[in-house]
């Protein structure tokens, strides 16, 4: 399952292509850094999109903040990834069982297989070679967002993690799991709640992914 992703876009960029949404962006603990990050690995501090707090000015808004990607578990791994098959996803910023939508931009997420057997007639290898490295973005798209959940920690403070859901074909032979990839005409219906979480956490068609190997 997806335990490292990278993100390129600029904010400025990421804010321009959110005002197709028609919801207000805004950022309550001041203009992010956003700094390209080659590499997002578990309990990094990244910037995640979540539903505001309702106003009379603006009822619908959304809110830019940093928080850490996971949260300890009960064997103190961390928790990094959910299902969304669970049910215990709420709707816009309200909380059930601790647990609220948000969105995290990013440009794209990794998967790990088994390396490819060596040749036959090849020396016997000194050390177990690395995992093959696969790198997944969305075509026709320079960044996307990954659906999360977000949960307060009493230890760690305010957390986030990755959903998953059922693969589609573009990334069923790499995995048996995948993260939930949401496009533009998503972001408004999942941070609101117009949607129940299962109509958007679903597998996607074919081609709408595009993979390469990187290592």
């Amino acid at each position: 399952m997806c335990n490292e992703a990278y993100r390129l876009a600029q904010i400025g960029q990421v804010a321009q292509d959110w005002g197709q949404t028609r919801i207000p962006l805004r950022c309550p603990e001041g203009k992010p850094n956003f700094a390209p990050l080659d590499s997002i690995p578990i309990t990094d501090h990244i910037e995640i999109i979540r539903a505001a707090p309702a106003s009379d000015a603006d009822e619908r808004a959304a809110e830019m903040v940093t928080r850490r990607w996971s949260w300890p578990g009960p064997s103190g791994k961390p928790v990094y990834s959910f299902r969304s098959d669970g049910g215990a996803i709420a709707n816009g910023a309200a909380k059930n069982e601790g647990y609220g939508r948000c969105l995290i931009p990013v440009d794209g997420f990794f998967e790990f297989t088994d390396p490819p057997p060596p040749p036959a007639d090849a020396p016997k290898p000194t050390k177990k070679p690395p995992k093959s490295k696969w790198v997944f973005t969305v075509s026709g798209l320079e960044w996307f967002c990954i659906a999360g959940v977000g949960r307060t920690d009493s230890g760690v403070g305010e957390t986030w993690a990755m959903l998953t859901c059922p693969p589609g074909p573009d990334i069923a032979p790499c995995h048996s799991r995948k993260v939930v990839v949401l496009t533009t005409p998503d972001y408004a219906p999942w941070l609101t709640g117009e949607f129940p979480a299962a109509d958007l956490c679903r597998p996607l068609p074919a081609g709408t992914l595009e993979v390469r190997r990187v290592r």
